[in-house]
């Protein structure tokens, strides 16, 4: 395979910039193409071509062991260097970024600058009561006070970092906007991802991929030592002062959803193969505490072809969605469990997302969804109806009462009551046909404010934390739409500080 200096790094946005190295570091360059795994990872994703460690760099022993190169892990990973730290992050899929790629809709977060920038008004009382409305009640209510109260501090630290996240749009269960995208309005995934890797290539992190942590040990009444297979090798045995996990979740696991939701059989997923439940697997074989493991988040938007989510933000930025017979079924902006079970109850079990050009040129995301194929577009309402094969006179009257109603600000028909600041009466028209698909997985381990990782007792496991998706509680029955971003970056975040002081305070 071929070697180059640790400095190269290619970024989605189509520049370069450079990433510090030692001079005599190489990396392994994996590119997006390199395997059916990974264009599998990359079909949805824009993701860049990525570089990493070699293989023959690896070490015996590193302060703090980090499994899994998303989000959470590579937030960790940030935080324990920049505590003084040496942490490695192990990553079984032939590039970094995880489900986090997939990411579309944005970040939530509260009373953040950009927020008072924009002269919006929240508050973290608002986005708590808010997230636990949507999770029915049941949410961990101490992760979710952490969580919120940490939102802003989240959003200033990618910035301080270069990930600027200053667009604002609205997501369903939320009364304010504020799910944070990059500035152009694109999908979050592949920004934030580069962000990230950018960062951890600055700080000399090391990253190997096609390694997959098989197995995690206690030693001596700490969790210190994980056994690693690199693809083609024997498996070896990496010892470190903590261990993170950052795994993320089942979503694309057969067996788990066949275990714990066998009525979701045979549901498309969004889920990046990877999201097999490795870490729970392993964290409930030492004793972890696993809680909600039933809680599987079904997307009413997906794309049934490929298994692509089409983001929230399409709707928040005004998309309606209507049924076969051209006529609108339900508030669009609902909690996603809602507005699923809404599609699901149709008999074709399918619908249209319907918007027109103004809502196109704000959610950039469907550049993407566009170049992809999912996008059917008409010069008029007619148009579209003829080609998507919709009554012309329904979908006609469909959009004339929406536009009524958000010149009056009020929703007669469903009682919608966000993102209804424009109309849909710019040409062109536009269609993606969607379906619900299973999108996210609100179980996990156990774990406490400080991410450590519970027993069935709830007292921590010494030496190991957890963060992201491989946890559970934090969302109760439902996730709102642009949570999930806020807790990888919230709480993988928190897990390289209490990691860092764990092995410093030894």
């Amino acid at each position: 395979m071929k070697k180059i200096v640790k400095s190269l790094f290619v970024f989605t946005s189509v520049f370069i910039m450079g990433a510090c190295g030692t001079g005599t570091e190489t990396n392994e360059k994996t590119t997006a193409t390199s395997t059916k795994s990974s264009e599998k990872t990359e079909v949805s994703s824009g993701a860049s071509e990525q570089t990493y460690t070699n293989p023959a760099e690896m070490k015996d022993s590193y302060d703090i062991i980090i499994v899994g190169a998303g989000g959470a892990g590579m937030s960790a990973a940030i935080e324990a260097k920049d505590a003084g730290l040496n942490p490695v992050i192990f990553e079984k899929m032939p590039v970094a970024g995880g489900n986090t790629l997939k990411s579309s809709s944005g970040m939530n977060a509260s009373e953040t600058k950009f927020q008072k920038e924009d002269g919006i008004k929240d508050s973290n009382d608002a986005f708590y009561e808010e997230t636990l409305k949507g999770g029915g009640g049941t949410n961990d209510q101490e992760l979710l006070r952490y969580f919120v109260d940490h939102s802003a501090e989240a959003i200033d630290w990618l910035d301080q970092n270069g990930i600027t996240l200053d667009n604002l749009t609205i997501t369903g269960g939320m009364s304010e906007k504020r799910t944070h995208r990059p500035s152009d309005g694109s999908a979050i995934g592949g920004y934030l991802v580069d962000g990230l890797l950018k960062n951890v290539h600055e700080r000399n992190i090391p990253v190997f991929i096609n390694t997959e942590v098989t197995d995690i040990k206690e030693n001596d009444g700490k969790v210190n030592e994980v056994t690693i297979k690199v693809q083609g090798e024997e498996p070896k045995a990496i010892t470190g002062k903590a261990i993170i996990v950052t795994s993320g979740g089942y979503g694309a696991s057969e067996s788990f959803i066949k275990k714990y939701r066998p009525d979701l059989e045979g549901y498309v997923t969004t889920n990046q193969s990877g999201s097999t439940g490795d870490g729970i697997t392993m964290i409930e074989k030492l004793g972890g505490q696993i809680v909600d493991m039933d809680k599987i988040q079904i997307h009413p938007t997906v794309q049934q072809d490929e298994g692509v989510l089409i983001g929230e933000a399409v709707r928040g930025e005004g998309a309606i969605l209507v049924n076969q017979e051209g006529k609108r079924f339900v508030n669009e902006l609902d909690t996603r469990d809602k507005v699923s079970a809404a599609i699901t109850a149709l008999p074709e079990k399918s619908a249209y997302l319907i918007f027109d050009q103004g809502v196109r040129d704000r959610a950039k995301a469907i550049d993407f969804y566009e170049q992809k194929g999912y996008v059917v577009s008409g010069e008029s309402v007619a148009e579209l109806a003829e080609k998507v094969a919709l009554p012309q006179e329904a979908l006609t009257q469909t959009l004339e009462t929406w536009n009524q109603a958000v010149v009056s600000q009020k929703d007669e028909q469903f009682q919608r009551t966000t993102a209804m600041e424009n109309d849909l009466s710019k040409a062109k028209y536009y269609a993606i046909k969607i379906a619900p698909g299973i999108h996210y997985t609100m179980g996990g381990v156990k774990v406490n404010t400080k991410t450590e990782v519970l027993n069935k007792e709830n007292q921590a496991i010494t030496g190991l934390y957890a963060a992201g998706e491989v946890t559970g509680g934090l969302h109760g029955d439902n996730r709102i739409g642009g949570n999930s971003v806020a807790e990888i970056i919230i709480f993988g975040r928190q897990a390289g500080q209490q990691a860092a002081k764990f092995v410093s305070e030894s």
